[in-house]
C-alpha cells in the first residue's frame, strides 16, 4: 500500500510493479510503500505447518504473533468482530482512499482458488476477461480494449486511461486472430488477464476500470 496525497493510492502500488528496476527504486524513495497482511497460510513451525484448514480465528492470532516484534513498514491489517466498529470504519475511512470492507466467518477456513468473503464496496464492481483490442496494437496508450464480464455477457468496447497498463502485461499474449461483436472487427488475444470495473458502466460503450486483478 502506498500512501500519497494524503490518501492511499492503489494505481501508485501498480505502477510500481510495472515498472523497470531503476524506475520502481525511484518511486520507492518518492513514495514508500507499507506491506499490509492480513492472513497466514504457512506457519514457519513445522509442527503448525499449513493453515488454511484452520478457523480464521486461529490464523489471525497467528499472524499477530508472528509480526508482534515486526514494526512497519510491515503491519497487520485491523479487523474486528464489532459491526459498529466495522461501520465507522466503512464510512469514516472512505476520504483515505478506502473502498470497503471485507467480511469473514471467524470459523472458516482459507478458501483456496474461492471466493466466500464478503465485499462491500461503496461502488460496486464486477470482473472482466480483457478479450483483445481495436486500433493499432503497437500503441496501447491510444488503443480500445474489448471486454467479456466472468458472467460471459458479450464483450463491449470500453476505453481506459491507464491502456497502457494493460498493454504490457498482454503484450506478449498470443494473437488467436481477428474476431467480431456487435459488428465491429477486433484483435483477440490469448492473454488471461483480468480487470475489475465499475457494475453498470459499458452500457454506453465505455467502461470504467478500477484495477487489474
Amino acid at each position: 500500500m502506498i500512501w500519497r496525497n494524503g490518501r492511499l493510492d492503489f494505481a501508485a502500488a501498480q505502477s510500481r510493479a510495472a515498472s523497470s528496476t531503476a524506475r520502481a527504486r525511484a518511486l520507492a524513495t518518492r513514495y514508500p510503500a507499507s506491506y499490509v497482511c492480513w492472513d497466514v497460510l504457512q506457519h514457519p513451525d513445522p509442527a503448525i505447518g499449513d493453515c488454511r484448514h484452520l478457523p480464521y480465528t486461529e490464523r489471525r492470532a497467528f499472524l499477530l504473533e508472528l509480526l508482534a516484534d515486526v514494526g512497519p513498514p510491515i503491519q497487520v491489517t485491523p479487523a474486528t468482530d464489532d459491526r459498529d466498529v466495522a461501520v465507522l470504519w466503512y464510512n469514516a475511512l472512505r476520504e483515505q482512499g478506502i473502498e470497503g470492507i471485507v467480511c469473514k466467518r471467524g470459523s472458516a477456513g482459507y478458501p483456496s482458488g474461492q471466493r466466500r468473503w464478503l465485499k462491500v464496496r461503496h461502488a460496486d464492481t464486477v470482473d472482466a476477461l480483457v478479450l483483445g483490442f481495436t486500433g493499432p496494437g503497437s500503441d496501447p496508450t491510444i488503443s480500445s480494449w474489448r471486454w467479456a464480464t466472468r458472467a460471459g455477457r458479450p464483450g463491449c468496447r470500453g476505453a481506459w486511461s491507464p491502456s497502457a497498463r494493460v498493454g504490457e502485461v498482454s503484450s506478449g499474449a498470443v494473437v488467436v486472430g481477428e474476431q467480431r461483436a456487435e459488428g465491429e472487427s477486433y484483435t483477440r488475444v490469448g492473454a488471461d488477464l483480468v480487470v475489475e470495473v465499475l457494475a453498470g458502466s459499458g452500457r454506453h460503450g465505455t467502461l470504467i476500470v478500477t484495477r487489474m486483478r
